[in-house]
């Protein structure tokens, strides 16, 4: 009690640390807040610190400012060594691990929404009519989520092998891993466990060419499948 904290915040493409979460009625959404913001500690909150989905945590705390009361978490990226602070509304409940990797995890929803604008061309609104404009974005979610689909089906055919994106981002994390641990670090543990991947090029051309050609879905799916191939052997935990 007390103690107080004195923070600015930006959003992630600047090269500051820290950065603001706040959920609104919809979606999280990131917001500016005014320099020199000073809050005070209220409470720890006790947190499984030897659970692996708070590796990085270094705290969890209850702030005010001005009446209103969020939480703070303190977090130490275990590659890098560099301090984040999220701050969020969400319940105590939600282990401190998991507001940090959602944070981190925000870059694929902006892909997602590249890939509408680049592959979709969907780089305008087809009409000034609000309904209209919903239906535009339903159609485009409802293309995207289709693709998906299509995409996530496709690994399940052959469960030995892997979609050559998460071939790529496995080796990639297997080179991260390397340089952390000649720093005697290493890459967040999460990070290597299932996720779900961009939807590659490919699938998308081929979705628009079996629709053009009148490709049977059984031929489309089976030239999907003969995308995969075979894992890579990983470090993979530290």
């Amino acid at each position: 009690m007390g103690h107080s904290l004195t923070w600015a915040y930006t959003d992630k493409i600047t090269t500051t640390s820290e950065y603001l979460i706040l959920p609104s009625q919809y979606q999280k959404l990131e917001h500016r807040v005014k320099e020199n913001s000073i809050a005070t500690l209220v409470e720890s909150i006790p947190f499984d610190s030897q659970h692996e989905i708070n590796t990085g945590v270094e705290a969890y705390s209850v702030y005010e400012n001005k009446g209103i009361k969020f939480n703070v978490v303190d977090f130490r990226g275990p590659e890098t060594g560099k301090l984040h602070r999220f701050v969020t509304t969400l319940p105590m409940t939600i282990n401190p691990g998991t507001i940090a990797m959602l944070y981190f995890k925000r870059w694929t929803i902006e892909k997602t929404f590249n890939i509408t604008k680049s592959n979709f061309k969907e780089t305008k609104a087809r009409s000034s009519n609000t309904r209209s404009l919903e239906n535009q974005m339903r159609l485009t979610a409802m293309s995207y989520n289709l693709m998906r689909v299509f995409e996530e089906i496709s690994k399940t055919q052959q469960p030995e092998l892997i979609h050559p994106s998460d071939k790529k981002y496995s080796e990639a994390l297997e080179i991260r891993q390397q340089q952390a641990q000649k720093r005697d670090r290493f890459v967040n543990p999460l990070f290597f466990q299932a996720r779900i991947s961009r939807i590659s090029s490919y699938t998308i051309r081929a979705v628009q060419n079996a629709i053009i050609t009148g490709m049977s879905l059984q031929c489309f799916m089976s030239s999907l499948v003969a995308r995969l191939v075979s894992r890579p052997q990983l470090i993979g935990e530290h």
